[in-house]
């Protein structure tokens, strides 16, 4: 789009991972007519990070102000009184901005691994503040060592753009039973490789992968054909994969999932409150790389590559960093191994352009990838296959100038892990769908209003000798309708907007349903419904 001054930028399962935590609503009379100079926190209906009770220890990782793009460096050291196995580890990450700020990307490394990829709302003149909890126990191999610490969330202050972001990161460790967690958190070294210890029995990989940066990648969802007549353009079209290859092998595929940014969509008024899905908790795609383990557990390094598909030639826009779990097998000092199946299906993306008033583009994509491979541990053979199915389809429509500019598109990312060696083989299945639908649309008097809904939904089913064992099923759905005028000053753009957030959780674990909803910035429900 045109306007990139505005469009910058289940037991345990039942607890998810993140969390950003907001006060009590207020009631619907307190409603102003129009956006004012200050509104609610930030806030999401997502449900909080289960924390175990007894003893806990808390270290501080970060406290600093980003003004710049400067990275923060400190160090970390394990706490003191908690052990060095621990039940959970809960990350916090407290912030504040007041003034006037654009969305900015961040991340935060320990050790160089990455345990939390983050942005950060828009604020108001008066100023507001927000939390985020992230469950991070799985890097716990990571903090049991004195570490580095590097932090950074780009940003620019100047006369225009004041809003000096203001964090507070800690770890907060619980005592207990240990939680089962991978034995190392590797990553990768500069030249991109991987060394894995011999005795590895399962491997996953972690990619962080985001577009953003403020370019055309930032709205990947909305590029078109070179010769379709818009702003952002790309030869293949909208379609985007995140690859992970082993030593230029195919190893795993993914389908990206289309963050939109508290900036996003031309109309920051949308999420001043409540932001997309993901927005301030970016998740890592996982990549199962066990059947690969026979041929990285021979002591030498190996390569290990992350691609983004679709990407124009010589276009940055990209990041994704990765983490590498382990689990070894304590009994034996070299698991050997060898993959057995790699069935790489044909990558289809065609993208239609259809010239006319208005223009359009139909894109319907996808691939497949079955890989498999066995490794002969002390507990016997165990074979492990894995096959991911990708598909998008998505009508992108837009009239001359882009005054009114369309999109419906659906991601659907399916994925099936069988583990089988001594007893009944283990399966899990995990179907995630992506859905976004929405429009601008720029009017009369330089009125803009944008339309937008989006959808973060997974079911997650598991059987032991096709018995069903555990099963899940999250919807995370966010809409929004608000409108501002262009072109004129800050108190005379007359904003309104409603978005709601509903996010539900099901699955043998119970049951989490919340709504919230929050007009011209005043959260006008809370509702609870499980």
């Amino acid at each position: 789009m045109k306007r990139r001054i505005v469009m910058s930028m289940l037991a345990g399962a039942i607890l998810l991972a993140s969390t950003v935590l907001g006060a009590a609503p207020a009631q619907s009379a307190d409603v102003p007519a129009e956006f004012g100079t200050d509104w609610h926190d930030p806030v999401t209906a997502a449900p909080p990070v289960g924390k175990p009770s007894g003893t806990s220890c808390q270290v501080t990782l970060a406290e600093t102000q980003f003004r710049d793009f400067t990275p923060y460096r400190g160090t970390y050291s394990p706490p003191k009184g908690c052990g060095d196995r621990w039940s959970k580890v809960v990350l916090r990450l407290d912030g504040k901005v007041k003034g006037r700020q654009y969305d900015r990307l961040g991340y935060l490394h320990v050790g160089g691994v990455e345990i939390l990829r983050t942005s950060t709302p828009e604020p108001s003149p008066d100023g507001i503040a927000w939390s985020v909890e992230k469950d991070v126990t799985r890097y716990s191999d990571t903090f049991r060592r004195p570490q580095d610490v590097e932090m950074l969330i780009g940003n620019v202050v100047d006369d225009t753009y004041t809003g000096v972001i203001d964090v507070n990161v800690t770890l907060t460790f619980y005592a207990g039973k240990p939680a089962a967690v991978p034995d190392r958190v590797l990553t990768l070294g500069q030249d991109n490789t991987l060394t894995t210890p011999r005795n590895s029995e399962r491997i996953v990989a972690e990619v962080y992968a985001t577009g953003s940066g403020g370019g055309c990648e930032e709205f990947w969802y909305l590029a078109v054909p070179d010769k379709a007549p818009y702003s952002c353009q790309a030869d293949g079209g909208p379609y985007r994969e995140v690859q992970i290859k082993v030593d230029g092998q195919l190893a795993g595929i993914a389908a990206p999932f289309p963050h939109v940014w508290t900036g996003g969509w031309s109309n920051p008024f949308l999420w001043y409150v409540v932001p997309g899905p993901r927005a301030f908790d970016v998740k890592p795609i996982e990549y199962d790389l066990t059947p690969f383990a026979g041929l990285l557990n021979d002591g030498r390094p190996h390569r290990v590559d992350v691609w983004v598909v679709g990407v124009p030639e010589g276009q940055s826009g990209w990041s994704a960093p990765v983490d590498v779990l382990v689990w070894q097998d304590a009994k034996s000092s070299h698991v050997t191994g060898k993959l057995t199946v790699h069935k790489v299906g044909d990558l289809a993306n065609s993208s239609t352009y259809t010239a006319g008033s208005p223009e359009r583009v139909d894109t319907d994509a996808g691939h497949r990838l079955t890989v498999a491979g066995y490794l002969d541990t002390s507990h016997g053979r165990v074979t492990t296959t894995v096959s991911r199915s990708l598909a998008n389809t998505s009508e992108h429509v837009w009239t001359d100038g882009e005054n009114t500019d369309s999109l419906d598109a659906t991601w659907t990312d399916d994925e099936s892990v069988t583990v089988d060696g001594r007893g009944p083989a283990r399966t899990t299945a995990t179907h995630r769908t992506y859905t976004m639908d929405g429009s601008i649309t720029i009017g009369a008097n330089d009125r803009l209003r944008t339309v937008l809904s989006l959808g973060d939904r997974a079911v997650v089913a598991g059987a032991v000798g096709g018995r069903r064992t555990i099963w899940s099923r999250l919807d995370d759905t966010v809409s929004g309708d608000a409108a501002w005028t262009l072109n004129v000053p800050r108190d005379q753009r007359h904003a309104v907007g409603t978005t709601s957030e509903r996010y539900r959780l099901y699955g043998v674990g119970g049951c989490y349903d919340r709504t919230l909803t929050a007009v011209q910035g005043v959260l006008t429900e809370d509702r609870n419904d499980c």
